[in-house]
């Protein structure tokens, strides 16, 4: 037989080399054996560079004037490599269980949620882990859940999208040990209860089907799928890995195989794969191929910034300080900003970063920190919002409700969700200010701005995306006021002036400019 090595990468299984350009996949944990007559064919690699010249930013950062606004970058990206999130249906904003409940919900606490997420203007509730029988598989918990049906009935009728954790570990409580044996990892893997189910085997193909016949009959509309096993790799009678390192090259292309049949059978719905189910826990950045199989991927690490005690419901009684607790939901909104910059080379609308706390402690969930979640999460799609809803004040409810009214507006005016534009600006930072464009093909949509700890009170804000040619009317949203008619090139060149206080921040819509008719006397 002949082997086929692949070129090393520390952090990722792709990997491109420095002295030569080559791609490949990581040699100390992937290979492929090649019986007689047999082939290899890898996924799709590119080359992408711009054109004309190079010309420093107002930062001083050196660029090509092609890339400052990603527009053909980002549409290579979407109509040539393919990209899921493209297509898939809007599930933010996304509210999910885990945090304040962990695996212990039952139909009286998701009616309670779903209730509250209605007022708060959610458009997706996810039941994360805790609702199946066993803990893994699509079978739900009979105690918890009586009659699930109904309990996946009364999420929609509240006008909320169903959405639900799955792994792929299954017990005796799950079809797949009765009727897809073949496809348990061997030598045998267990963790929280659940034994281990290969990506490298047939199952992938069942596991597919069985996701697609669970959303048609409970109405499921996204799926966040966690917990996997690929990392140690596994050999078994029917897999067709010849060695460990060749069946976890095989399970992660199996699992992006099985999200391209969900895709393909019901494009109604959203598959999201985590940082653990891709790789492992702290997993790797995000990649193409992950996009370009699934709709979306829930980058590392986990945020419980400010919610109290995350596996405890809130209560009255908790001692913590409101003060401390402010602190770390803000702080919880500079780690998210950091970890969708650090993804700005992949289209961000796909990318989930867990999360926005929905918990009031004593006051620490004020409406100025719920716009700074707002805005934090609008460098994508305003994804995750996670803690115990019943901790909220009637003020919450009505700030999210009229906030996530306001980006329904800009997304379906827009499409703010999809775009993501940065260079020209200040880099990140939750000291000074910084601001990033949300405007689409035709230079309309929105500039996010937001101010740390510091800065000045007020200083220009300059928009070098916006069109040139192009007079614009500008208001600041949050603030709800207009800010007057600018052109493209006074934008570019800062001639629109803002004030924020510590730790304000705004959105700035930038539309079409309409003159108003002016009435003729009779």
């Amino acid at each position: 037989m002949r082997r086929a090595v692949f070129w090393r990468s520390a952090k990722s299984f792709r990997a491109l080399t420095c002295d030569s350009g080559a791609m490949g996949y990581s040699p100390e944990l992937f290979e492929w054996i090649l019986g007689p007559g047999e082939i290899f064919v890898s996924e799709k690699v590119f080359h992408y560079a711009y054109s004309g010249a190079v010309e420093k930013d107002d930062c001083g950062r050196v660029a090509s004037a092609g890339s400052r606004g990603r527009g053909p970058y980002q549409r290579f990206l979407e109509e040539v490599v393919g990209i899921a999130a493209r297509t898939a249906p809007t599930v933010a904003p996304l509210w999910q269980s885990w945090t304040n409940f962990g695996p212990n919900i039952n139909d009286a606490i998701v009616r309670e949620m779903a209730d509250l997420a209605a007022r708060c203007g959610f458009v997706t509730l996810e039941l994360d882990h805790g609702w199946q029988l066993g803990g893994h598989g699509t079978t739900p918990d009979p105690e918890k859940f009586p009659d699930f049906d109904a309990t996946a009935e009364y999420v929609r009728s509240r006008g909320l999208k169903l959405g639900l954790w799955v792994s792929d570990f299954r017990t005796e409580h799950d079809h797949d040990l009765r009727e897809m044996r073949v496809g348990l990892v061997v030598p045998t893997l267990r963790r929280w209860g659940g034994t281990g189910m290969s990506w490298a085997s047939g199952w992938r193909d069942y596991y597919a089907d069985d996701l697609v016949g669970t959303s048609r009959r409970y109405g499921v509309a996204y799926y966040k799928q966690d917990f996997s096993n690929i990392k140690f790799g596994d050999i078994a009678e029917g897999h067709e890995s010849r060695t460990r390192r060749e069946s976890a090259l095989r399970g992660l292309r199996g699992l992006l195989t099985a999200q391209r049949r969900i895709r393909q059978q019901a494009p109604e719905v959203v598959t999201e794969l985590t940082h653990e189910i891709y790789w492992g826990t702290p997993g790797v950045p995000c990649d193409l191929a992950a996009l370009s199989a699934a709709a979306l991927y829930h980058v590392p690490p986990n945020d419980y910034s400010g919610v109290g005690h995350w596996k405890q419901r809130f209560t009255r009684e908790w001692s913590y300080d409101p003060a401390e607790m402010r602190r770390l939901l803000l702080r919880g909104c500079w780690n998210a900003r950091q970890r969708f910059y650090a993804h700005r080379g992949l289209p961000l609308y796909g990318i989930e970063y867990y999360g926005a706390a929905t918990v009031n402690i004593g006051g620490s969930l004020s409406p100025e920190v719920q716009d700074r979640q707002i805005c934090s999460w609008l460098m994508g799609q305003p994804l995750v919002f996670s803690g115990d809803l019943a901790s909220l004040t009637e003020e919450n409810i009505a700030r999210y409700r009229n906030r996530f009214e306001l980006l329904a507006r800009l997304q379906k005016e827009y499409g703010i969700y999809r775009h993501f534009q940065f260079s020209g600006v200040p880099e990140p930072t939750d000291s000074d200010w910084h601001w990033w464009g949300k405007l689409n093909e035709a230079g309309y949509g929105a500039v996010v701005v937001v101010r740390g700890s510091g800065g000045e009170e007020a200083r220009a804000v300059n928009v070098p995306w916006a069109r040139e040619g192009t007079r614009y009317r500008v208001r600041a949203c949050l603030a709800d006021r207009e800010l007057g008619g600018f052109t493209g090139k006074e934008l570019q060149e800062g001639k629109l002036k803002l004030a924020l206080p510590v730790y304000g921040q705004e959105i700035l819509e930038l539309a079409p400019w309409r003159r108003e008719r002016r009435e003729t006397p009779s």
